[in-house]
């Protein structure tokens, strides 16, 4: 469907607000969830890429979430403070800071998988749709531009 002008600037034509809007209603249904662990909905993504691959570096890392390091430092400092992971240097080249979890941020694992069971079963109809590869798709294609 090609927009005609005049229809161009109206709310609902604009795919980013629909995405945008999504976003924050999902991550609304999360937090509260996500609270009872001490976890934000970003600090959570950092220890889903975690716990699938511990001792990755922040640019890896940032390159996963597509997140820059001016947003993820302050996270990661914030997520070392609790307990989840240290932050070290490289012993080959110390521009680089490896990330890796705790005994503590590994044993999180276990009890966000309990507490956030009960919303991935309500999710799991928007997981199996042809709209989550659609949106996965969407990801790679706007990230390449």
């Amino acid at each position: 469907m090609d927009i005609v002008n005049d229809e161009l600037l109206k709310l609902d034509n604009e795919v980013g607000f629909a995405l945008y809007a999504c976003s924050k209603g999902l991550i609304r249904k999360y937090n509260p969830v996500l609270e009872r662990l001490g976890l934000t909905y970003t600090s959570y993504l950092v220890m889903l890429a975690l716990w699938e691959q511990d001792g990755v570096s922040v640019s890896e890392l940032g390159k996963k979430l597509y997140l820059d390091s001016g947003t993820l430092t302050p996270l990661l400092k914030k997520m070392e403070k609790q307990g989840l992971l240290l932050r070290r240097r490289d012993e080959e080249d110390e521009r680089v800071v490896l990330i890796a979890l705790t005994p503590k941020g590994r044993g999180l694992q276990a009890k966000t998988e309990r507490t956030v069971a009960a919303l991935n079963n309500t999710l799991r109809l928007l997981r199996e749709s042809s709209l989550f590869s659609d949106l996965k798709r969407l990801l790679g294609e706007l990230y390449e531009i």
